[in-house]
């Protein structure tokens, strides 16, 4: 139980750490402090577990038609949904939001290949 609790927390802080190098490495997305990216992480996190599911099952024939890309607009509309909720985090476009979305996606599947093999063992 402790270790799915620090799993947890590192992987929030980790992820709050992906979205500062995002704003460091491409000029569409601006995050004011740690502080902030770890708001923001915390909302993208609630987003995609709340609201994702129901947008996915509303859009599914359009996923279906496109082949699984428009899940792409998915990721960005929630990444753009969170910028729009967060004082700390903007995004300058909602084509900042899908590359930016894309490039938090790719870390957030190597954070989470790592935590696995820290963690699995607990």
């Amino acid at each position: 139980m402790l270790a799915a609790m620090v799993k947890i927390l590192i992987r929030w802080c980790l992820l709050a750490a992906v979205l500062l190098l995002i704003a460091h490495l491409y000029s569409g997305v601006e995050v004011r402090s740690f502080s902030a990216a770890l708001g923001a992480a915390l909302v993208l996190g609630l987003l995609n577990a709340v609201v994702r599911p129901v947008l996915v099952i509303l859009t599914l024939p359009v996923t279906l038609v496109t082949l699984g890309l428009f899940l792409f607009v998915i990721n960005a509309l929630l990444f753009y949904s969170a910028a729009w909720l967060m004082d700390g985090l903007h995004v300058t476009s909602f084509g900042a939001a899908l590359v930016a979305s894309l490039i938090y996606s790719v870390f957030g599947l190597v954070v989470e290949a790592a935590l696995s093999q820290i963690f699995r063992d607990s």
